[in-house]
């Protein structure tokens, strides 16, 4: 059985934040959800959270997740001292088995590079390793004349020559889960920080005669540790280019891969184009041919092959069918679904409404708890009054229909098919099919009036 330890103490002090650093978001979500979620994907029979600084704040964010076991570090005393907080759970586990050691403050590791870490061990330790052109501050991998690790010298305490190496260590690790508690109850503090280093181990499973593997990551940004804002920042971008890269391979024209966002997924079919400054949230799908303009936000939608959203408009957790058109200024909120060919105009709001193929609502207005039919044309300045301050009510018009400007509709009210509603209506009754319905007071001019003066 795998055992998965994750360290997520860390106090973070270089973010200069109240909020526990495994919290900041990368890629749209904590850094520590993306560590858990990689780790979901090697199917461990047990995850164990080890927190310190926020522990609190850092269980309630993950309070819903029955798979986690939560552990406390108080005070930190190193890395080797976080894991050590975890062996009373790792006791209950099979001692043969396996036990991989994350970072909370480590978001990009992925798990196809912690499956061939795991497939390195061979039964004994794997180190995941990496090659950096300035090693100043990692530990160094000290191999020996066969190619294999010996140790791993902390950057404080290596010599010249040792600092000269350029290999180091991530700090991500898999061991047998007996062997692993056996380490820890053999590592000292005797070092330059007074602390106990998880990478003690290394030397120890040498000197039982346990031969330590190594892999490496699949891209450079997958070891990469966040502790300052300057470093989230940087590893933000270097994902967003990631997504963007991956994105152009499978055809999408990108304006500026530069300028683009995903903070979620978004599958694409032929012939997309993204313009600049979007944002992706959520799972998202574009179909073929889709176009999005400039600046606009897309979470948990699915649009339709061909159609077209303009620029700056807000889509989030609805569905816009084939040949729409979407935009500029719109949006569309949760439960919003727009039909084919239908037009969503600029500053038109759509929630928990349906509108038919072909429908029109080009500026304007807002569409509230409604089924609006196909065919349907909703002038400038109409709004559903589907909300008494307590409950929210249903307008249902039915195609055909053509809603004059400036209308409110007071629901419940049902408006019939092929029904007009005259300019400045008030409906609150159900109009008929087919016929003219408009209330409005009667236009009357006032002879002799004046405009009030102001006094001297």
């Amino acid at each position: 059985m795998l055992n998965i330890v994750i360290l997520a103490a860390g106090l973070g002090k270089r973010m200069q934040s109240s909020l526990p650093k495994v919290l900041h978001p990368v890629a749209g979500k904590p850094m520590l959800a993306h560590v858990i979620d990689q780790a979901r994907l090697l199917n461990p029979g047990r995850i164990v959270v080890v927190v310190g600084h926020g522990a609190e704040t850092v269980k309630e964010a993950f309070a819903h997740a029955a798979d986690l076991d939560f552990v406390l570090q108080s005070p930190q005393q190193g890395t080797g001292h976080a894991v050590m907080q975890a062996i009373p759970l790792l006791q209950q586990a099979d001692p043969s088995g396996a036990t991989l050691v994350l970072y909370g403050d480590v978001p990009l590791v992925q798990s196809a590079t912690l499956e061939s870490l795991l497939e390195a061990r061979h039964g004994g330790l794997a180190i995941l390793t990496e090659k950096l052109a300035d090693p100043t501050g990692y530990g160094r991998i000290v191999r020996g004349s066969s190619g294999h690790v010996e140790r791993i010298v902390e950057h404080k305490d290596a010599n010249d020559a040792e600092r000269a190496i350029n290999e180091v260590n991530t700090g991500i690790l898999a061991a047998p889960t007996g062997k692993l508690i056996e380490w820890l109850g053999q590592v000292s503090n005797n070092n330059a920080q007074g602390e106990y280093y998880l990478t003690d181990v290394v030397g120890l499973a040498v000197r039982d005669g346990v031969t330590v593997g190594s892999a490496h990551p699949s891209a450079a940004y997958e070891t990469l540790g966040v502790n300052s804002r300057v470093q989230q920042a940087q590893l933000e971008r270097l994902w967003q280019a990631e997504q963007a890269r991956r994105l152009l391979e499978q055809g999408v024209t990108l304006a500026d891969p530069a300028r683009f966002d995903l903070r979620g997924t978004l599958q694409c079919g032929r012939d997309v184009f993204i313009d600049v400054g979007c944002v992706f949230e959520g799972d998202v799908v574009l179909e073929d041919g889709v176009r999005v303009g400039p600046h606009c936000v897309v979470k948990a939608a699915t649009i339709g092959a061909g159609s077209l959203v303009e620029a700056f408009s807000h889509i989030e957790d609805a569905v816009v069918g084939a040949q729409a058109r979407i935009g500029p200024y719109a949006r569309l909120r949760p439960g919003a679904q727009v039909g084919e060919q239908a037009h969503v105009g600029n500053f038109v709001e759509i929630k928990k409404s349906r509108l038919g193929k072909g429908s029109k609502a080009n500026h304007l207005a807002y569409i509230g708890d409604a089924h609006v039919g196909e065919r349907v044309n909703i002038g400038a300045g109409t709004i559903t009054c589907n909300y008494d301050g307590v409950n929210k009510f249903q307008t249902i018009i039915e195609d055909d229909a053509f809603i004059g400007s400036d209308t409110q509709l007071v629901a419940p009210v049902r408006v019939g098919k092929g029904a007009t509603l005259g300019a400045g209506t008030t409906l609150t009754k159900d109009a008929p099919a087919g016929k003219l319905t408009l209330s409005r007071s009667r236009q009357t001019t006032i002879d002799h009036w004046k405009r009030p003066e102001k006094k001297q």
